[in-house]
């Protein structure tokens, strides 16, 4: 298992965006975008494997986002303590795409690879992501020890 942390405040992947350049149009990564999955990459980096893994992959993604400071006191404490979640946009899927996205030829040869993701949003004090990556053999490993 492959699992790290990129601190900071998350950020989802963007709409892309379209220009004209000599009659053709052409798409692109919003810069806020493009710059946190160059972010996340630097991160991954440190924890990459020797040789890209290959087969079916198992993500996990922990998004924790940074506590609104309109919210009082008593909401403040139900957030750190994860009784009160985030509702509001960006959708996890959103956050997944950029790490997925990130993690290419990084951790994994392609993001099609992943099978499987569990992702949930939490409120914190520390804004960050926590990545967790499996090989699918390794769970069913763990399920027969079982």
């Amino acid at each position: 298992m492959i699992q790290f942390t990129v601190y900071g405040e998350p950020v989802a992947q963007g709409r892309p965006r379209a220009t004209t350049i000599a009659g053709r149009a052409r798409l692109y990564d919003p810069a806020k975008s493009r710059n946190y999955k160059e972010y996340v990459k630097m991160a991954a980096a440190k924890y990459a494997p020797a040789a890209l893994l290959e087969g079916p992959l198992l993500l996990n993604v922990t998004v924790y986002r940074s506590i609104p400071k309109s919210f009082s006191k008593k909401k403040t404490a139900q957030a750190e303590a994860g009784e009160l979640r985030p509702t509001s946009k960006p959708d996890v899927d959103n956050y997944v795409k950029g790490i997925k996205d990130a993690l290419n030829k990084v951790i994994w040869k392609d993001d099609s690879q992943v099978v499987s993701v569990m992702v949930a949003k939490f409120y914190s004090q520390k804004p960050r992501i926590e990545v967790k990556v499996q090989a699918l053999e390794e769970q069913v490993q763990q399920l027969s020890i079982i």
